[in-house]
């Protein structure tokens, strides 16, 4: 659930099968040998290496992808609108302290060095979906946010008196190289 809000992406060749794509920069390494751990029985290959070029400067990505599987239709009928990422209407029944977790180390941040607070970046997500993630927050783990507009789209903003909070919920999941984005 975790990957699927954040930076995972499924995709399919023939619309019955898909499979889910896991792809970070060089630099995350140990979170992708993480994931990669917990769906090895899923995987299609061993993480890999790949070279980007864009704009005439070189990015290594670290990558791996699933079988396809029928199984992932399910997935991609409840978390894709027409090919655009959506929350899903159940996600407080699957937002679980490891989802939310995963999510945040995809695509979580402090506000500042200064600040408390946290942001979730949701800007592909549409308002419909930000509600219901910030109301999953706050029904599952009594965690209050705003929503923080910004120019691409919307941030979920959970409050600085909320990070104690936050950091309870997730802490004991997020790998120590990501502890730096709990303070």
């Amino acid at each position: 659930m975790g990957k699927l809000l954040g930076d995972g992406h499924l995709e399919t060749a023939n619309g019955k099968t898909w499979r889910l794509k896991i792809e970070h920069s060089l630099s995350q390494k140990v979170y992708v040998d993480w994931l990669y751990d917990k769906l090895k029985n899923l995987a299609a290959s061993e993480p890999r290496i790949k070279q980007q070029a864009v704009q005439g400067k070189v990015y290594s990505k670290y990558w791996f992808n699933t079988c396809y599987s029928g199984s992932f239709r399910f997935y991609s009928q409840k978390f894709y609108d027409h090919g655009r990422k959506i929350a899903p209407r159940q996600i407080k029944r699957w937002l679980t302290p490891l989802a939310l977790a995963v999510w945040y180390m995809d695509d979580g941040s402090r506000k500042s060095h200064q600040h408390r607070a946290k942001i979730i970046n949701t800007q592909s997500f549409d308002r419909f979906s930000l509600n219901l993630l910030q109301s999953a927050l706050k029904l599952n783990f009594g965690i209050e946010t705003k929503l923080r507009k910004q120019r691409e789209g919307w941030q979920i903003y959970i409050f600085g008196r909320e990070a104690e909070k936050f950091a309870k919920v997730i802490g004991k999941y997020v790998l120590p190289n990501f502890s730096y984005k709990l303070d």
